[in-house]
Order: structure tokens, then sequence, then C-alpha cells
């Protein structure tokens, strides 16, 4: 099996995309800018970066040539990767406004070396609203040979403005299949790590790649799942308290971190629930396959509707915190939200 598509070897899945991006070079019908967006970890930053190298080296790059490598370790002087900051507090990572004048003021610039200036925008979602209002501006009158590329975890999360100016590519989870073969070849992994990651991740590599290099990021995904699967068995006033040392977490993005985990473990269990799939394929289809007994039983307790109404809540909660609600308010709400069961069990450490 390829591991990647040959036009952009940098790239892992998502032809389709780069179908698009490939046929507007070929056909010199380039939109001024871009917007991709899908999961966290999916690819986005990896595609704008190979989106890159195919402006400045030819539409098929040959990773080879100076540009190539220096887009790569996103050194070049035309290519400018600008990603949100923390705040002063340390709990927050926001894209300021002070980023986008910065960037505006280089884009005025003629090209140093080649033949386009390319700014991309991570996680734009994560912009303020300044920050959102002064790159519209730039949108609006984009200078010449300037190509500006967006990623955000969803458009909804972007001013209906912004997202109007761009053209909109929404990257889609690549086939667990690939992403075993990537880290097996790329990667060096062993089979049975490589297998287990590729589920893990929900198909998205560049999260497969954090889990084999820091084993460490798999014992906190068992905590916090361990933690969900124990809250499940609580009484309201054991789950505020809960949600009190969740709040409490250094970084907030790391609250939004826990809660896409838990998403898609309730993902799971709605699948189940829902398909009455075979036990013994149930590896096949859901994402924490090391937890398949588990969600299995939780189908069967919860069934689809209780499923259901829990991936709604997780979902209203990350959507909350994404704009800018109070972190534990919008924590104790979920857990209002989350099912129950008569049992009881010791409260899991936060």
């Amino acid at each position: 099996m390829s591991v990647s598509d040959a036009r952009w070897p940098a790239v892992v899945g998502h032809e389709w995309a780069i179908d698009i991006l490939v046929g507007a070079l070929a056909r010199c019908r380039l939109a001024h800018a871009y917007l991709l967006t899908g999961p966290a970890h999916i690819g986005k930053t990896t595609l704008a970066r190979a989106f890159a190298q195919a402006l400045l080296c030819g539409p098929e790059p040959c990773l080879e040539c100076r540009a190539c490598q220096l887009i790569a370790k996103d050194g070049h002087p035309d290519v400018r990767l600008i990603e949100p900051a923390l705040s002063g507090s340390g709990r927050t990572e926001t894209l300021r406004i002070e980023q986008i004048r910065s960037l505006q003021r280089e884009l005025a610039l003629s090209p140093y070396e080649g033949r386009w200036r390319v700014a991309i925008l991570s996680r734009f979602h994560q912009a303020s609203l300044g920050a959102a209002n002064a790159l519209l501006k730039t949108l609006e009158e984009p200078p010449e040979r300037v190509m500006i590329v967006l990623t955000a975890d969803s458009a909804d999360l972007l001013l209906p403005t912004i997202v109007s100016r761009c053209q909109c590519l929404s990257l889609r989870p690549v086939p667990p299949e690939r992403v075993e073969a990537a880290l097996l070849l790329r990667w060096n992994a062993a089979e049975d790590q490589a297998r287990q990651l590729a589920h893990l991740s929900g198909g998205r590599l560049g999260l497969a790649v954090r889990l084999l290099s820091s084993p460490r990021l798999l014992d906190q995904r068992r905590e916090w799942l361990d933690g969900l699967e124990g809250l499940l068995h609580q009484d309201r006033t054991a789950r505020f308290s809960y949600a009190e040392r969740l709040s409490r977490l250094k970084k907030g993005t790391v609250v939004q971190d826990v809660l896409e985990l838990w998403l898609g473990w309730w993902r799971d269990v709605m699948l189940i629930a829902g398909s009455g799939a075979d036990p013994s394929a149930e590896s096949a289809v859901i994402t924490n396959v090391d937890r398949a007994d588990r969600i299995r039983m939780a189908a069967q307790r919860y069934g689809l509707d209780g499923a259901a109404a829990a991936v709604q809540a997780i979902r209203q909660t990350l959507w909350q915190l994404e704009h800018n609600a109070n972190t534990r308010l919008a924590v104790e709400v979920l857990m209002l939200g989350l099912p129950s069961d008569p049992s009881r069990a010791t409260l899991p450490t936060a």
C-alpha cells in the first residue's frame, strides 16, 4: 500500500484535497486564501506546508531543494507560520492582533526568494476578535503574490465573513490502515504498536505520531478515560468536585483535549449501541480498541439514546469553551448531562 500521494509525499492521505490544489495550480486559478478544517492533529498544517512547497518549488515538490527543506523546518523567509501564543496567565492560547499586524507588514513586501509569500495561520479558531477583524482587511484586499492559509477545527468557529473569503477544504480522518502503514514505514513503529495507535488516533496521523513519541500521553489517556468511566458511577456532589479539579488544569486547552478524548469514547459506545456490531468485529470499527469490553458494557447499559445525549453534551461544552465560556461552569453543566449508573465507585483522580 502506498503511504502517501506521490505528488506531495510529505502528506499521508487527503488525496482529494491535493487534487483540488494541484488542479488550481495547473490552471492558474488559485484562490487568494484557503481554509483547512478538521479535528486536531489530522494533518492540516502538514498539508499547508506541502502547499507552500508546491507554490515555491513546483506542483510536485521535490523535498530536496532549498525551498522545500526550509519550508519543512519553518525556516523559509517567504513562508510564515503563525500559531496562537499563551496568554499572560498561561492558561489559554490566543492568536493576538499584534501577531496579525506584524504579519501584514511582512505581506506588504515583495517575496524575498520565491514567487510567493505564504502565511499559514494555525488554529485560527483561537484568534481574538481583534485579530480576526484585522485579518479580514487583508482578505478583502489581498496583496499580489500572497497566499494565506488558515487552519481551524471547524469553519463554524470562525466569523462568517472570514469563511466567505476563503476556499474551504474540510479534511477527513485517514483510514487506519494508512496510518498504520505510515507508522511502520516512516516512524519504525512495531507492528502491534502501529496497529493499536492507528485505531486510537481515530485516523489522525499527527496524534498517532504524538502517542508513539511520548508514552506519557498514553498514560494520561488511560487516566482520563478511567476518570470518565468512574464518573458514571458518581453522584452530583462527587462530579462537581471532579469538575473543579479538571477546571484547574494549568492550560485551558488541556481540558478540551480531555473532552475530545471523552467524545471519542462515547462515539464508540454510540456506534456499538446503534449498529449491534458483532463483538468480535468491534476492534475494526471503534477507536478505543483497548477498551472494547468496557465500551460494549456501556452500550448495553446506556443504549443509543444515552450515548447520543452524552455526545451532544460534550460537543456543546467544547463549543462553549471555544467561545471563552467559564471553564468550571461549563464542565459542571456537562457533569449534569452525562448518564448515571445506580452503582457506586471510588472517585477517579484528576
